[in-house]
């Protein structure tokens, strides 16, 4: 099972979504930015570096989660989100091709990556 981290990072009231690319697995699906879990590496420090890799951001991580696993046809997941916020930096994307910040209200209108489904369902009942 893959274990992946995602950060929902939220700002001035929206929260970030990145759309993977057409070259991705599950193109033009919407997620949670975040990343592999490598060996030896804790999931914070795991979010921290994908982060920093994918979107040349540091964050802070806050709350985390409930995890979510979810079977794909080829493969398994383990979804390992927190919630977390810029300490500096500026948005580039390294290896998605959209990105939106949206108010919480209008998450659920993208069409997210199936493990996602459930950490926006989940965040949606957060106070942040």
């Amino acid at each position: 099972m893959l274990k992946v981290t995602c950060a929902i990072i939220v700002q001035d009231g929206l929260v970030l979504a990145v759309q993977r690319s057409k070259k991705m697995q599950m193109p033009q699906k919407w997620e949670f930015p975040g990343g592999k879990l490598e060996d030896g590496e804790s999931e914070q420090e795991c979010l921290i570096r994908e982060i920093k890799e994918e979107l040349h951001l540091d964050i802070m991580l806050g709350e985390k989660l409930p995890e979510v696993i979810h079977k794909y046809p080829d493969f398994k997941i383990c979804l390992i989100p927190f919630i977390a916020s810029i300490q500096s930096g500026e948005l580039y994307l390294a290896e998605h091709q959209a990105y939106h910040w949206l108010p919480k209200a209008k998450l659920l209108e993208l069409d997210w990556a199936e493990a996602d489904v459930p950490v926006v369902k989940e965040f949606l009942k957060s106070t942040c």
